[in-house]
Order: structure tokens, then C-alpha cells, then sequence
């Protein structure tokens, strides 16, 4: 993978190639983003351009599903209204989507817990629908974690504290044992974590970054519970969304402790300036982690 490198000049003469009613509006770079970067565009347009992505197989996934998913939610989500494609220019794709408006979560905090705990259950109940037969249905995201044991592995043998480690294999070992998913293919976000969160006043106002989005376990998405909200919540959000059994918590609590060793991972990354990492994550991840093993 090669990186672009971006700049607002770039983007503007893009804009005035493609989609010159636009390119009048103020260009402002939003601090973060790997496979893609993010640029504002005037009070309430973005442009996500493609960066380190190797293909444009995720932003193609959201210009064809995110216009039929958002009039469903209840949170506002990046929806596409405009396409920029490969030129001489810029050899890659771009897409002009809605701003969302909010604090990504790496970078704020949720105050109101139970409100939040109550909005994320109202929106995965949305978003987890029977999905239509042509949706791209999972074979990495999405499988079982007994499928995902390399990666867990990984990360586990990198940043699991000692005296922790124990707990953390418990809760990851439960979460292979656990039944497989029975139910319909179902859409799930697939990347809920702190920087797809968006907050204003202490609560969660909007999801962002769809294009991990896939058919399968809703349980990837059931483990924001522990590593999206504040302790003490997770009870309440799994009883106001109403549709995990057991096993579907228990797979998704292993995933938390996937999910959230993978955030330790960034951020120690982050601390020793590696490509890619967010230093900012680190302590993020282990929050996670403990509310993971405390379970609440």
C-alpha cells in the first residue's frame, strides 16, 4: 500500500474537475483516518478521499448501501451525495458524503451513560435487519471467534498485562465455546470503536466509517456494549436491544477483549511512533478491557 499524499489544493482542483458547484465551499483536513483521509467541506458535506485502502471496495460499499441504510436509523450517518472517481489527477477514488456533527469518542467522553447505552441499542436494533441477498456477507469480520484466534493471539501475546492474562484468555476462551449464530443474515457495522462514535453533550449523536459494513454476527457489534460505553452500562444496553441470547453476549464480550487489546495495540504502536499508530487509543483499550473483565 502506498500512501497519497493529500492536501487541500488537491482537493479543491479535484472538486473543480468533478463537481465544480462545490468547489467554492472552505476545505478544512479532519485530524485522523488510515485507509481514508477526511476533509470538511463547507458546514455540512465531507470529502472521504481513498488513501492506504488497496482497493475501492470500501468506499464502493458505502456509495451503494449508506443511501438505503440511513432513512432506517436513528442516528445520523455519513450518507454519499456526490462520486469522484479516478482521474490522472488523483488515481483513486473520492466520495462527497454528509458531515456529522459531534466529537469522535477517542476524542471526547459520554457523560450520560444510560442515555447512550439506550441510543446504541435503538440504532443496532435499526441497523440489524435481514439483509437483501446481493450484500456482501462476511468471511473475516463477522466469523465466530473461534475463527479469529490468530488475531486475538496476536494482539494477546502483545500488550496483555500479566497480571490480567488469565482473566483475559477466561473471557476469550468462553467466547469460542459459545454457540454459533443461527439467525438471518443480518447488516452490521463491523467497526464500532471510540473513532466511529460520535458524541455531543455527553452522549452518542452519530456512527461514522461503513466500510467494514457486512452481513453476518451481530455480535461484533453487540461488543461496543463494553467497548464503546461507559462501565456500569452494558447490562442496560443489552436489555433495552432485546435480541442476544446468551451466546451472542458471550461471543461478543470475547470480541470486546479482542477489539479492546487491538486499541492497546494502536496506541502502544502510537508510543513508539510506528506508522498507524494512535497513542491516544492506548488508554482507551485498556479501559475497554476492564470493563470487559468486570463484565458490567
Amino acid at each position: 500500500m502506498t500512501e497519497l499524499e493529500i492536501t487541500a489544493d488537491l482537493v479543491r482542483d479535484l472538486l473543480r474537475e468533478q463537481h465544480p458547484d462545490l468547489a467554492g465551499l472552505a476545505i478544512r483536513e479532519v485530524a485522523g483516518g488510515w485507509g481514508n483521509q477526511m476533509w470538511r467541506l463547507g458546514d455540512e458535506l465531507a470529502v472521504r478521499m481513498q488513501r492506504m485502502d488497496a482497493t475501492p471496495e470500501l468506499q464502493l460499499k458505502e456509495r451503494r448501501w449508506l443511501p438505503v441504510l440511513a432513512p432506517l436509523l436513528p442516528l445520523p450517518v455519513p450518507t454519499p451525495v456526490r462520486f469522484g472517481e479516478p482521474s490522472e489527477r488523483f488515481p483513486k477514488h473520492w466520495t462527497v458524503m454528509t458531515w456529522v456533527p459531534g466529537e469522535p469518542l477517542d476524542h471526547g467522553s459520554i457523560s450520560r451513560g444510560a442515555h447512550a447505552a439506550d441510543t446504541l441499542a435503538g440504532f443496532l436494533r435499526a441497523l440489524h435487519v435481514e439483509a437483501p441477498a446481493e450484500a456482501r456477507i462476511a468471511t473475516d469480520r463477522g466469523a465466530h471467534p473461534r475463527n479469529c484466534t490468530g488475531g486475538f493471539e496476536n494482539f494477546f501475546r502483545a500488550v496483555t498485562p500479566d497480571d490480567i492474562a488469565a482473566d483475559v484468555r477466561a473471557v476469550w476462551d468462553d467466547a469460542v465455546a459459545a454457540q454459533a449464530w443461527e439467525g438471518p443474515p443480518v447488516w452490521v457495522h463491523g467497526d464500532l470503536h471510540p473513532a466511529n462514535v460520535v458524541v455531543s453533550d455527553g452522549t452518542l449523536s452519530g456512527i461514522v466509517d461503513f466500510g467494514d459494513m457486512f452481513v453476518g454476527d451481530p455480535a461484533w457489534d453487540l461488543a461496543a456494549a463494553w467497548v464503546v460505553l461507559p462501565a456500569g452500562t452494558a447490562s442496560r444496553f443489552f436489555d433495552i436491544y432485546a435480541r442476544a441470547d446468551e451466546a451472542a453476549i458471550r461471543r461478543a464480550r470475547g470480541l470486546a477483549a479482542m477489539k479492546s487489546l487491538f486499541l492497546m495495540l494502536m496506541g502502544q504502536n502510537g508510543d513508539r511512533g510506528l506508522p498507524g499508530g494512535k497513542p491516544h487509543w492506548g488508554p482507551a483499550g485498556r479501559a475497554a478491557l476492564d470493563r470487559v473483565l468486570k463484565g458490567v
